[in-house]
């Protein structure tokens, strides 16, 4: 499962610590893995006693962060922690530093207990691609249900690293990209290309490419100009972090058709016909994570936006509102 590592200006558990973070991804969730796969081997009982004990686990976790949290917070407020005045209740806040997979209903096969925990864990990239221990970030809900983050997620190795749509500054000036994804041996540049289903993408080097659905011709923004201008960015950052990693640049329509007789070189086009035999051979590398990978990540997040509200911010809101009678 491909880690995501920054989605749009979100804070990312990535940018904290990129050199923990992503072995830390795999590690959890191949624990994980093994540890509801051996409750559905082992019967109906087992699992939900070994549910239950999950959920005693997780309350645990909620404490001790919680109690951290608030030792913090008063560090900010004093510069000094009272250790007899933290030994009231502890504060309710919303955890989500862990991952504990559940299946609700014991699934009939093995395919649907992978199908099941896939989604869990999707739902667990979302929050560390949204929040850190001390900030969130605001998700857009299209998020939750977009079919491309997750294909690209679900289908590709732990190894690669995901920046979907990111936003970076460069000369004071932010600028949106569109997805970026780093193998352990490429960075691939890609823009996406779906409007209606089934249409049909011609291609040139004018400023303007024509889209024909049905009986419907419509002029569409030539996606190179997006995809040289994300390349130029990469490049510079690359540059200036002294990273050696090829650039690839794809053009995606993953339910239309792509005509582009005169396509570049360094330009790849992937449509409906190829797309899933793309993903699939994408899915097969068998290279681990490397420095240079991680180097390159490094330097895409340097310059990358972050808008976030501090978890202190929000705790302190919800004391203050008041309580209707």
């Amino acid at each position: 499962m491909a880690q995501l590592v920054k989605l749009v200006d979100y804070v990312s558990r990535y940018e904290n610590d990129l050199t923990r973070y992503p072995t830390q991804f795999i590690r959890l969730k191949r624990y994980q893995w093994k540890r509801i796969k051996n409750q559905w081997e082992h019967g109906f009982d087992q699992f939900e006693e070994q549910a239950a004990t999950m959920l005693e686990d997780t309350q645990e976790d909620a404490k001790w962060y919680s109690l951290l949290f608030k030792k913090w917070r008063k560090r900010r407020d004093d510069d000094f922690v009272d250790e007899e005045a933290d030994e009231g209740p502890d504060e309710e806040v919303e955890t989500d530093l862990t991952f504990q997979a559940a299946i609700s209903e014991r699934p009939s096969s093995m395919e649907q207990l992978k199908k099941s925990y896939s989604e869990q864990l999707f739902q667990f990239q979302l929050k560390w691609a949204s929040s850190t221990l001390y900030d969130r970030s605001r998700v857009d809900p299209k998020f939750f249900s977009d079919s491309l983050l997750k294909q690209l997620t679900q289908r590709l190795p732990d190894s690669f690293l995901l920046f979907y749509y990111p936003i970076v500054k460069v000369n004071k000036a932010p600028i949106e990209l569109d997805i970026v994804l780093l193998s352990p041996t490429a960075c691939y540049c890609i823009t996406v290309l779906e409007d209606e289903r089934m249409a049909a993408y011609i291609g040139s080097s004018d400023r303007f490419w024509l889209k024909k659905f049905g009986e419907q011709e419509l002029k569409v923004l030539n996606p190179s100009i997006a995809l040289n201008r994300m390349e130029k960015v990469i490049s510079s950052f690359f540059n200036g972090a002294k990273v050696e990693l090829p650039i690839k640049k794809l053009i995606i329509s993953r339910n239309g058709y792509i005509d582009y007789p005169g396509t570049p070189y360094e330009i790849t086009c992937i449509d409906r016909k190829t797309y899933d035999q793309w993903l699939t051979q994408l899915s097969k590398n068998p290279s681990p994570m490397k420095h240079t990978q991680f180097k390159a990540a490094q330097s895409i997040l340097d310059y990358a936006e972050t808008t976030a509200m501090s978890r202190l911010f929000d705790a302190e809101e919800s004391a203050e509102e008041p309580i209707e009678e």
